[in-house]
């Protein structure tokens, strides 16, 4: 079987048949009967088209009326995608004119076998290709794998995570102990597990006290996770790998990258009350702070009128007290009266018409935290990621003029819209907004 240089796993599935067929019955019922069912994402043939699926292999013998053989189907998908092809060949009941039945009998890690490979051949060339009368081997190779050991994984409260957790001024959450693992040869020695979609109260605890980063997967699974931790902890920012890719799987380049593109949690979702609360109670006492101050540099200010020696002025019958209280009158009356406190522009209640434009759109974007760009005659021009978005509207020509995104609108993205000419921006809720421009029409769904 020919095997791409990408190739990670191998489908193993036995086939039987209520009659005689040939191997081209079961690739066609293979790709016949699969077509539609996944998706476009999933396609067998535009898989195949892109190398992803390699070329199928059908061994099928025929007895007393009887076929029976094995198929075999080269992945060089994630474990996920690959375990959902594989079921989808379990659905397969006919083929030919013949009842068929397919069952998957393993899955086979290619890289898996080639570690043992690897492993068989290194014993041999120590063996047979070292000299074992060289007294400075042992220290060599010693020395040799202290250089490039991976520090180990440590446990809090049964957590994976790196050694610098407890530590460290900011954490990344990831999703399992082989995230935990990879982000260790890259050298971030800051993340911790989960293990699962039930948050542990530890690193709820955690983000109270530390800047959170969430590095999960680009999946469903990913999703959930990521939710969850919005729920029930202080998330500062998000992370993601490129599409189709786990964390496990990454490059240090890749991790380095994805990292360098995270983006703050209120440009994705709307921030939790209990981070909001958070963020009001900073800000108060940095005025309670801010008014202190002013109190004392009056009184101190005060003090020095008060303590300065006396002069002239007595003799007009001004004393230095009476001085020194009719400056600071002055200079509270030159004083600017506190400006009103700006008020936060509230969306546009859209009218009916506009809103039925961009119903059906917000509904098929519901919880993709996804944004589609629409021309001037509401046609989708493209579809990104929310992440991906104010980037993306940077580099368009005019042609957009519609947004429609599953999060919330930020001033960021107005300043962006407004510079773009885009005449309607549409969002889930609006964010803190200092200041709405004229031109853009701002439309919520709530």
């Amino acid at each position: 079987m020919e095997e791409s240089d990408t190739t990670k796993y191998v489908i193993h599935a036995h086939i039987s048949a209520e009659g005689v067929v040939e191997r081209p019955d079961v690739v066609g019922a293979v790709f016949g009967q699969t077509e539609g069912l996944l998706g476009a994402d999933l396609d067998l043939r535009e898989l195949q088209k892109t190398g992803r699926i390699g070329r199928i292999e059908v061994n099928i013998t025929s007895k007393y009326g009887k076929s029976s053989g094995n198929i075999l189907i080269p992945s060089s998908l994630d474990k996920v995608e690959t375990s959902i092809l594989a079921a989808a060949l379990e659905t397969i009941d006919r083929v030919g004119p013949c009842i068929s039945k397919i069952s998957v009998t393993k899955i086979e890690d290619v890289r898996s076998s080639k570690r043992q490979q690897i492993i068989e051949r290194a014993k041999h060339i120590l063996t047979a290709m070292f000299d074992e009368t060289v007294p400075e081997s042992q220290e060599l190779t010693e020395a040799v794998k202290s250089a490039v050991r991976v520090e180990e994984v440590t446990f809090i409260d049964n957590l994976p995570a790196g050694p610098d957790v407890l530590d460290s001024d900011a954490i990344i959450v990831v999703e399992g102990r082989a995230d935990v693992l990879n982000l260790l040869r890259a050298g971030i020695k800051n993340a911790i597990a989960v293990e699962g979609t039930n948050v542990p109260q530890l690193v709820a605890e955690l983000s109270k006290k530390k800047t959170v980063t969430v590095f999960t997967d680009s999946d469903r699974g990913g999703d959930l996770i990521l939710k969850e931790l919005l729920q029930v902890a202080d998330v500062d920012y998000i992370a993601r790998p490129p599409e189709g890719k786990s964390v496990e799987d990454l490059t240090q380049k890749e991790i380095i990258k994805a990292l360098r593109s995270k983006v703050p949690v209120e440009q994705v979702v709307e921030v939790p009350q209990r981070r909001r609360n958070k963020q009001q109670m900073q800000q108060q006492e940095a005025a309670r702070a801010e008014q202190n101050g002013k109190h004392e540099a009056q009184q101190r200010e005060y003090q020095r009128e008060y303590q300065r020696p006396e002069r002239p002025e007595r003799e007009r019958g001004e004393t230095p007290r009476r001085k020194s209280l009719r400056r600071m009158e002055e200079r509270q009356e030159r004083r600017e009266p506190p400006k009103e406190q700006e008020q936060q522009p509230e969306a546009r209640k859209p009218e009916p018409r506009e809103a039925g434009e961009f119903a059906e759109i917000m509904k098929d974007l519901a919880g993709t935290l996804s944004a589609k760009l629409l021309d001037a005659n509401k046609n989708v021009l493209q579809k990104v990621a929310v992440r991906d978005l104010a980037n993306v509207l940077k580099e368009t020509n005019g042609e957009v003029k519609s947004v429609v995104f599953d999060g919330v609108i930020t001033q960021r993205m107005l300043d962006i819209a407004a510079e773009k000419n885009l005449e309607y921006l549409v969002g889930v809720k609006m964010g803190s907004i200092v200041k709405q421009p004229a031109n853009v029409k701002v439309i919520t769904t709530e």
